[in-house]
């Protein structure tokens, strides 16, 4: 097995990437259709299960990429960028990484201390229990009001945090200085064999 290179992320890494990412942007369009699209209350029930179960699989991966990452040194950012762009390349990833584990975490809350009590069954199969610490309080009502505008206004600013880290990718693919390849799947099957 080649080791991967020192400027591109292993596959692994890549991989859990290209997952999270697509995970996302599933739970992104979902919730945006189901708060503002005009469709039959059946069909948002099902797509509130879907983003459910979605969202699940993002805390799990999210779980797996940060022991990953704990475990496997990324590759340095090239010494070409500027001190306070790598600063900010630091910076939205660390927002990244908080984005993927309170969206999923205050979600489940939200679903935990809902008046409705709806159980979670992930893809149609697996049940998924509540918080029970949040189910069984006697504040649900607050606690949910709080955890909802958490997970409604964290997903906004995730949508602001992922334009700034594809824009930045894509400005410096432009540039030349930071190659897309990093984190290309291509090329993650090279360092794989």
């Amino acid at each position: 097995m080649q080791r991967p290179s020192p400027e591109r992320y292993d596959a692994v890494a890549v991989v859990l990437h290209w997952a999270m990412a697509l995970a996302i942007f599933a739970l992104i369009g979902l919730g945006l259709v189901m708060k503002h699209a005009d469709i039959p209350k059946i069909r948002v029930f099902q797509l509130y299960q879907l983003h459910k179960s979605i969202g699940v699989v993002v805390l799990l991966l999210a779980l797996a990429r940060l022991l990953w990452r704990l475990a496997h040194r990324p590759p340095p950012l090239p010494a070409v960028m500027p001190a306070l762009e790598r600063a900010a390349a630091h910076a939205g990833h660390a927002a990244l990484y908080l984005f993927m584990f309170v969206l999923p975490l205050s979600g489940w809350a939200v679903v935990s201390t809902a008046s409705m009590n709806i159980p979670t069954v992930l893809f149609g199969v697996i049940p998924w229990p509540h918080l029970s610490f949040l189910a069984d309080s006697a504040d649900k009502a607050a606690i949910h009001a709080v955890v909802e505008a958490v997970h409604k206004y964290g997903a906004y600013a995730l949508i602001v945090v992922l334009i700034g880290h594809v824009g930045a990718a894509l400005r410096h693919a432009v540039k030349g200085d930071v190659p897309l390849t990093r984190m290309s799947l291509a090329g993650a099957k090279e360092t794989s064999r």
